[in-house]
């Protein structure tokens, strides 16, 4: 079945633009404008990937995207006309897939969209990775520690997954951003707060000392993966 897109924006205009530009691209979309309808209708439909708007009425955008990720790991875009850094830092932070600055062209919008679900899909089946106590299941995209599964997004899963496979090697922080966000127009430094949001739970989850995982910035070239079994 064609994916499933909920598309969350106030501003009738904007979003019969997105959702012709969905329907283009053979992709099944519903539309909220309110953000309590966003929080409902994703989970009732539980749709495939979630086009976000920051400004909103009601709940704003991130209240929606702390809600949504406090339970589920559906991907998420944000549509924001907050150029600042902070902003879009701060939706990172909450757990967004990417983001898009309006005005935007519509065919971007598909594209991301389209980007970010095939990175859902382009998975290797029934591989599952084994470091010590942590466990990442290359098919179901899911991280367990001790059989915990780690709450993490789509971008944090792609991260460590990429740093996972070659372990003790630094990846520059172009090479992760190609790796955890293809055909996105983010910037470098925005892996930076993904990858802060990965450490820290990483760590929450135990991960420290040895036989475990250590996730290390190296100052000027990027970030490595470390680990040392007992």
């Amino acid at each position: 079945m064609n994916p499933l897109i909920l598309i969350v924006e106030d501003e009738p205009e904007i979003a019969r633009i997105l959702e012709a530009a969905i329907r283009r691209e053979g992709m099944r979309f519903e539309t909220a404008q309110t953000g309590s309808s966003a929080v409902d209708l994703h989970f009732r439909l539980k749709p495939d990937l979630v086009l976000l708007d920051v400004l909103l009425p009601d709940l704003d955008g991130l209240e929606v995207l702390k809600r949504v990720r406090a339970t589920t790991q559906t991907p998420v875009i944000l549509l924001t006309a907050l150029a600042e850094d902070l902003d879009k830092l701060v939706g990172l932070r909450l757990g967004a897939d990417d983001y898009i600055v309006k005005p935007f062209n519509p065919l971007e919008v598909t594209a991301r969209i389209k980007a970010v679900l095939r990175r859902i899909a382009q998975t290797e089946p029934l591989e599952v990775l084994r470091l010590g106590w942590l466990e990442l299941d290359m098919a179901a995209l899911t991280a367990r520690v001790r059989g915990q599964r780690l709450d993490l997004t789509l971008t944090e899963f792609r991260l460590l997954q990429t740093l996972a496979k070659q372990l003790n090697r630094t990846f520059t922080r172009s090479e992760l951003l190609d790796r955890a966000m293809p055909e996105s127009d983010a910037l470098e430094r925005t892996v930076d707060q993904h990858l802060r949001n990965l450490r820290r739970k990483l760590e929450e989850s135990g991960l420290k000392g040895k036989n475990q995982i250590q996730l290390e910035a190296i100052r000027g070239v990027g970030y490595r993966l470390d680990f040392e079994a007992a």
